[in-house]
């Protein structure tokens, strides 16, 4: 099988699109919010790859062409935007100080945990950019000397949690605003948590997708600051 899988250009690719339809197959018919595509297909394919003792290399280098749709389908987010764009300058302001009291929290967040545990700089860097895109993240996470890897390993966990729990814990606080539960949803949980945040509905879909986008540049900004104190 690993000798399969490194002389076909496609099998990584294969097994990541079964293992996505799997998990979206499983949502549907039982609907409970566990069973993310996103969390299923890694299940499976981790599962897969040591069950037939395949490295992750030999399995990235057929799967690395999704990666290549990263960057358009992240663009693709601004058409939910674009649609709902008069609502996004009535409310502006709003959506500006929502955004950015998001990121501080994310970041704040990390800087008290690691205090506490006692991380060192290296651990430290690398959880900051824990709640945006990963495309963004990597970078971040590179300049500031954290290991990428486990970088883009805890935003997919988060964006998970962030999918799962996001409606949940709206409903909780009691949060019924549309564009509330958006800003939380992007600015949280980056773009797995912008889809659930179209499934919710059109102006939620549209304020996380600018949320990505606006909580990604003040990471970048922040991250830096906080980064020094530890």
């Amino acid at each position: 099988m690993s000798e399969f899988m490194a002389t076909s250009a496609y099998a990584g690719v294969t097994i990541s699109l079964v293992s996505y339809g799997l998990g979206a197959w499983l949502k549907k018919k039982f609907g409970f919010g566990f069973f993310n595509p996103l969390l299923i297909s890694i299940i499976f394919t981790i599962i897969f790859l040591c069950t037939c003792g395949i490295n992750y290399e030999t399995y990235n280098e057929g799967a690395k062409y999704l990666s290549w749709l990263l960057t358009p389908s992240t663009v693709c987010l601004a058409i939910p935007l674009y649609e709902e764009f008069e609502l996004l300058k009535k409310n502006a302001k709003a959506v500006i100080l929502g955004i950015t009291a998001g990121v501080l929290t994310s970041l704040a967040t990390v800087f008290v945990l690691a205090k506490l545990m006692g991380l060192s700089h290296e651990n430290y860097v690398t959880l900051l950019p824990k709640s945006i895109t990963t495309a963004i993240g990597m970078g971040v996470s590179e300049e500031l000397g954290g290991y990428v890897t486990i970088t883009v390993a805890v935003i997919v966990i988060t964006g998970v949690i962030g999918n799962i729990l996001g409606e949940f814990i709206c409903k909780l606080f009691r949060i019924h605003e549309p564009i509330s539960k958006g800003l939380a949803l992007g600015t949280a949980a980056h773009a797995i948590g912008t889809a659930k945040a179209m499934e919710i509905g059109e102006i939620e879909g549209a304020m996380s997708s600018l949320s990505i986008a606006v909580a990604g540049i003040l990471t970048v900004v922040f991250a830096t600051v906080f980064a020094g104190l530890i």
